[in-house]
């Protein structure tokens, strides 16, 4: 059974830094693209990032490119994202997502997710 548990959420002020972290059991994790996305009070989930099994690249929406980097650590099952400069545009809850295929627009897994929130 894949599980995905996210931690590291939480409050900040506007500018300030945050580090989100997924755990990840079940499947075999170096063989799966994972993903995070967002989801805004009134709003629809949307994409923030991706880093693909195969190549280790990676996909950011334009809102966050320059400010958040996803990174993951095959040896320990997690997948992180450092989000920097972070603006109250960026307050949501945060999922963590994965997939087995490398192209993965539509995750097949997702995590419980963690709250961010970004004061003025």
């Amino acid at each position: 059974q894949v599980q995905l548990v996210e931690s590291g959420g939480g409050l900040v002020q506007a500018g300030g830094s945050l580090r989100l972290s997924c755990a990840a059991s079940g499947l075999t994790f170096s063989r799966f693209t994972m993903g995070w996305f967002r989801q805004a009070p009134g709003k629809e989930r949307e994409f923030v990032a991706r880093i693909r099994w195969r190549s280790d690249s990676t996909d950011y929406r334009d809102s966050v490119k320059g400010r958040f980097t996803i990174s993951r650590d095959n040896a320990k099952n997690t997948v992180a994202l450092q989000m920097n400069s972070l603006k109250p545009e960026d307050t949501a809850v945060y999922y963590c997502a994965a997939d087995p295929l490398d192209y993965a627009v539509r995750f097949d897994y997702w995590g419980q997710g963690t709250q961010v929130t970004v004061s003025s």
